[in-house]
């Protein structure tokens, strides 16, 4: 089985500046066949997770989407700054 937190944190780690600041938490869902993934990191490093017109967080969740195929379940990826 994949660590999905270890994996997004992975990937964001050489995007931010301040990686010192970068984690990553999974949350409950109200859906059993959801699993949630908030990433929390400086205000400049969200923009830049995000990117933009949001593709770089879409290619983060295609990334995610494909590491969780085995569990068969949807991941959900927030962003949210400190």
């Amino acid at each position: 089985m994949v660590d999905l937190e270890k994996t997004l944190y992975d990937l964001c780690c050489p995007l931010v500046e301040d990686d010192k600041s970068l984690s990553v938490k999974t949350m409950t869902s109200t859906n059993d066949n959801e699993i949630l993934l908030y990433v929390y990191a400086a205000s400049e490093d969200v923009a830049r997770l995000i990117g933009r017109n949001g593709s770089m967080a879409a290619s983060l969740r295609q990334m995610m989407s494909v590491a969780a195929r085995d569990e068969k379940k949807r991941v959900s990826v927030k962003f949210e700054a400190y």
